[in-house]
C-alpha cells in the first residue's frame, strides 16, 4: 500500500532536513513543473487527478485553481495560502504533516504557486502548533538558502516569497474569507461571496486558499501522474487520505489509507475496535461539525460522495467515536458550547442562536429540560441551517445536533422524564 504523504514521516525522529529530503526525491516536482510544464499543464494535471480539497469541502482542486483570472488583463499580483489553522475539534491530521515533513508542504506550495502564477505565499498556522512553527520556519529558511524560494527560482522567471503567519486562535479562521480578513489585520469575520477569493481575495487580489493535506499531494501528482494518483483510491475520489479516529477505541490515531476505505475497517482494523466494556453507538465521521453515523453505516466507504449519501459529510476524515457509556446529550452539549464561543458574532442567527442551543442542552443535561425543548432544538437546526447564516459555522454546528435528535432521541427524552443524566457524568471533554 503506497503512502506518499507519510512515507518520510517517523515520529521517533526529527523531520528530514533539506538535504535528506532531496535524497528521497524532494523538490523533484519543482524541477519537473518549472522546467518541463506550463502553468496550464500543471493545472490540468491536478484537475485530471481528481484531487479533492482535504479541508472538508471536497471541491476539485484543479478546478478551483482554474477560476483564477489569467491573461494580460489579469492582476499581476496573486496569492497562495496554506490553511493550517487546524481548529476543528477531533482533527489532528495536518499537524502530522506540518511537524513530520514541512518541506513536503513547501514543495507543494511552490508548484501550486507556479500553477496559478502567485508571487507570494502564506502559511496561516494555528497558534497552538508551536513545534510546527519552529520546524516550518527552519524549512522555509533552508528552501531560501537552496534557491527554491526567492527570485528566479532554479533560473526560471518564477519569483516566490513565502511567509509563516501564526493566527491568534479563532475557529472561524478555518473559513477562508475570515482567514483572509485576519491575515489583513482585520476582525476575523467571513466576507460576502461573490466575489470569491479566486477573483478578489487577499488585499483584493486573486487568491487561492488550500488545506495543508491538499497541497502536500501536489508534488506526488506532478511526479507520478494523474492516473497513478487515481489508482491509489478505492473510490472515484483520487489519492490517499489521512484518516483519524478518537474516542474509546483501543488504538486511537491517524493513518494514511486509500480514499474510500470503510468505517468498519477504520474502527475495527486500524483503531483496534472498541475498548473492553464499551460498544460502538455512532461516530462523527469528519470532525465535530459533521452528522452522526451509526452502526448501520459501518460498511460505507469513507469518501466524499458516499458519506454525503449516508446523510453526513466526510469533512476532515477524522472520526470521533461515541460509545454506549457516553451521554449523547452531554457529548453534543460540549460541542455546542465550543461552537457558541467560536461564533464571530457577525450574523444574528449564529450569534444568538448558538448560545440559546447551548443553554437548552445544558438544562436538559441537568434534568431541568421540558419535552417542548426538543421542538425548540429542532427549530434551531433549521433556523441555523444552510442558507440562513452568513457562513457555514452555525450550519456545521447543527449537524451533530440534528443527527443526535434523529438517532438518540430516546436519550434526550430520558433526561427529561427522569430529570437527570443517566450516564453518571461520562461525557466527552
Amino acid at each position: 500500500m503506497e503512502r506518499p504523504l507519510t512515507k518520510n514521516i517517523h515520529i521517533d525522529r526529527p523531520p528530514l532536513n533539506l538535504k535528506e529530503y532531496e535524497m528521497t526525491g524532494g523538490y523533484k516536482s519543482v524541477r519537473n513543473a518549472l522546467k518541463n510544464m506550463s502553468p496550464e499543464e500543471v493545472r490540468s494535471l491536478i484537475q485530471e487527478s481528481n484531487l479533492k480539497g482535504r479541508g472538508g469541502a471536497g471541491f476539485n482542486t484543479g478546478m478551483k485553481w482554474s477560476f483564477v483570472p489569467k491573461g494580460p488583463d489579469a492582476p499581476a499580483t496573486k496569492y497562495l495560502i496554506a490553511n493550517a489553522d487546524e481548529m476543528e475539534p477531533g482533527t489532528f491530521k495536518d499537524r502530522l504533516l506540518l511537524e513530520g515533513n514541512p518541506h513536503q508542504l513547501i514543495e507543494g506550495m511552490i508548484v501550486s504557486s507556479y500553477a496559478i502564477q502567485a508571487t507570494t505565499a502564506y502559511i496561516f498556522l494555528r497558534w497552538a502548533y508551536k513545534e510546527a512553527a519552529l520546524r516550518i520556519r527552519q524549512a522555509i529558511h533552508e528552501a531560501y538558502e537552496a534557491g527554491y524560494l526567492g527570485k528566479n527560482i532554479l533560473g526560471t522567471e518564477l519569483n516566490l516569497e513565502m511567509h509563516l503567519h501564526t493566527g491568534a486562535g479563532r475557529y472561524i479562521c478555518g473559513e477562508e474569507t475570515a482567514l483572509l480578513n485576519s491575515l489583513e489585520g482585520k476582525r476575523a469575520s467571513p466576507r460576502a461571496k461573490p466575489p470569491f477569493p479566486q477573483v478578489s481575495g487577499l488585499f483584493g487580489k486573486p487568491t487561492i486558499v488550500n488545506n495543508v493535506e491538499t497541497l502536500c499531494n501536489i508534488p506526488h501528482i506532478v511526479n507520478h501522474g494523474a492516473d497513478w494518483f487515481r489508482s491509489l483510491s478505492y473510490s472515484e475520489d483520487g489519492g490517499t487520505k489521512l484518516y483519524g479516529v478518537s474516542g474509546r477505541v483501543k488504538k486511537p490515531g491517524i493513518w494514511e489509507l486509500p480514499m474510500g476505505i470503510t468505517m468498519r475497517q477504520l474502527v475495527e482494523e486500524y483503531a483496534g475496535g472498541m475498548q473492553k466494556g464499551y460498544n460502538f453507538r455512532g461516530a462523527l465521521p469528519g470532525g465535530a461539525s459533521t452528522d452522526f453515523l451509526t452502526e448501520q453505516h459501518l460498511d460505507i466507504k469513507m469518501d466524499f460522495k458516499t458519506v454525503s449519501a449516508a446523510g453526513s459529510r466526510l469533512g476532515t476524515g477524522t472520526m470521533i467515536v461515541l460509545d454506549d457509556h457516553t451521554c449523547p446529550v452531554g457529548f453534543v452539549h460540549n460541542l455546542q458550547h465550543f461552537f457558541a464561543q467560536e461564533s464571530c458574532g457577525w450574523c444574528t442567527p449564529c450569534r444568538e442562536g448558538l448560545p440559546w442551543v447551548e443553554r437548552i442542552l445544558l438544562s436538559i443535561e441537568k434534568g431541568e429540560g421540558r419535552l417542548e425543548d426538543l421542538d425548540l432544538l429542532s427549530f434551531h437546526t433549521t433556523y441555523l441551517g444552510p442558507g440562513s447564516t452568513f457562513c457555514a459555522l452555525a450550519p456545521g454546528a447543527m449537524e451533530p445536533l440534528q443527527s443526535a435528535l434523529k438517532y438518540f432521541r430516546e436519550d434526550f427524552e430520558r433526561h427529561i422524564h427522569d430529570k437527570k443524566c443517566p450516564y453518571n457524568g461520562n461525557h466527552i471533554h
